[in-house]
């Protein structure tokens, strides 16, 4: 297996080129660097028809062997640790270090959902009836995964659907698909034929699945916008769907923080995956006690930081992915200037080639700028300056996201208590963005539908059967 060309589909246990492809480019350089399949949409079908061929077989085929299959996939994934790490940051830009910890979170992430099992209860168990609840496997899901954390957010889908019995088509980001189709290459000689198939294709595959009659559910990762759509187009046959969509979360820096301890973590929370993370801190409140020292050390952090290709050494950020997303966060900026907002470091494009923006963090700008109210998925930061916590929560909750949050203060006690008031799926105390296969994970208000990790997770991808049986009665003498 190499992993530096030779890129197919796969459906039904075949490796499928297609007759048509496109072009998948390097962020950091704009160079083409493979050519992909581009599914038809008679290749769909195919690959749909596969995984309903599929299905009987692995649903009924023991849990404790499908638990098997996800852990040998998660330990061939960590057995290909480096090459995969080399292309993911070829395609998607990542420095090295953050793509083989993404690597190794997929491998993780597919033996952790091994651990999860299906419960069973037992609503009577009576003199006359016995009644249970099971879940059973919903049959055929679309699963489709972006460009950001392509690897192992594809994995946040792979694991929990296999696992409950479904079979399924993914499609990866026509940014980002070669890791997919490599991870397809293992998973055709571990799984059996059509329980796992994947597709790629530009604009168009994207909604022939989502309104394709043969899925019975569709698992999708994105923009809000983007999520609209989706259920829009799944509503017809009323397709179960499970949406991860966008966020604006924030974080609450409260007076008691040590400010040179906390400042590091703090730019991380928004910089990690050069701001290209749903659960990035995207508005960064801190208290006016503060509010100076902490600017001055997030800035003079940030001027350590190098950005770069993520191949060379030494990277810590690289390029945004794609030109669509380079070019909105460069819209934020332009806005932000034409206004006046004033900048503490970076707002000017770099003159190289590549998707690179600098570092960039605004002081204090209004609550009503777009750089605060949109989701800027970049590396642009509004530092926000509060004195009021009542007023600080409010700020916070108002936003139609309602992904993800973090608190951070000495006091825990407080921090957590402030946490609790946070309108958002997931809140952190003192960190931010770690996530587990054990933890139910999903967005409150426009964030998104259904949840992803945990039992919770896992059950989006069944159905709720109950099972009641009469007993017998001894016939009088």
């Amino acid at each position: 297996m190499t992993f530096d060309d030779d890129y197919a589909m796969l459906i039904g246990g075949e490796r499928v080129r297609g007759t048509a492809t496109f072009d998948v480019v390097n962020p950091a350089t704009e160079e083409v660097i493979a050519r992909v399949p581009d599914a038809t949409r008679e290749d769909l079908d195919r690959a749909v028809d596969a995984a309903r061929a599929a299905f009987p077989a692995w649903a009924a085929t023991p849990i404790a062997e499908r638990k098997a299959k996800l852990m040998a996939l998660g330990q061939a994934v960590m057995a290909q640790a480096d090459p995969f790490m080399r292309l993911l940051t070829q395609e998607q830009g990542k420095p090295h270090a953050e793509a083989q910890g993404e690597v190794m979170g997929a491998g993780y992430w597919l033996m952790g959902a091994s651990q999860l099992d299906l419960p069973v209860t037992v609503n009577e168990d009576s003199a006359d009836r016995y009644s249970e609840t099971r879940h059973v496997p919903l049959g055929v899901v679309g699963a489709i995964s972006p460009w950001n954390f392509p690897l192992i957010l594809a994995m946040f889908k792979v694991g929990p659907a296999l696992l409950a019995g479904n079979t399924m088509v993914l499609k990866p980001s026509p940014f980002t698909p070669l890791t997919t189709l490599k991870f397809g290459e293992i998973a055709a000689g571990i799984l059996p034929a059509g329980v796992l198939n994947i597709v790629t294709g530009g604009d168009d595959l994207g909604p022939w699945m989502t309104s394709h009659p043969g899925f019975d559910k569709i698992s999708f990762t994105g923009s809000t916008a983007t999520g609209r759509r989706v259920m829009q187009s799944a509503a017809p046959t009323l397709k179960r769907v499970t949406l991860e969509l966008g966020g604006n979360d924030a974080a609450i820096v409260m007076p008691d923080v040590d400010v040179e301890k906390v400042a590091e973590e703090l730019f991380w929370a928004a910089f990690r995956n050069n701001g290209q993370i749903c659960i990035a801190t995207k508005r960064m409140y801190v208290h006016e006690d503060i509010y100076e020292p902490l600017k001055e050390a997030l800035v003079a952090y940030a001027k350590t930081v190098k950005v770069g290709d993520g191949a060379e050494q030494g990277t810590q950020i690289g390029p945004l992915n794609n030109k669509q997303q380079y070019d909105r966060v460069l819209d934020l900026i332009q806005d932000a200037k034409d206004k006046g907002y004033q900048f503490l470091v970076g707002g000017e494009k770099a003159d190289v080639p590549g998707y690179f923006i600098p570092v960039t963090i605004l002081d204090n700008p209004p609550e009503d700028s777009r750089i605060v109210q949109e989701e800027q998925f970049g590396p642009v930061l509004p530092l926000l300056k509060f004195d009021d916590l009542e007023d600080v929560v409010r700020r916070a909750n108002a936003t139609d996201y309602g992904l993800g949050g973090s608190v951070w203060g000495n006091d825990e006690d407080k921090a957590l208590e402030i946490a609790q008031r946070i309108a958002s799926g997931t809140v952190w105390v003192n960190e931010t963005q770690h996530l587990s296969p054990m933890a139910a994970f999903g967005g409150m208000k426009q964030s998104g539908v259904g949840v992803e990790g945990g039992v919770e997770g896992l059950l989006e991808y069944t159905n709720a059967q109950t099972i009641v049986r009469k007993k017998r009665t001894p016939v009088a003498a």
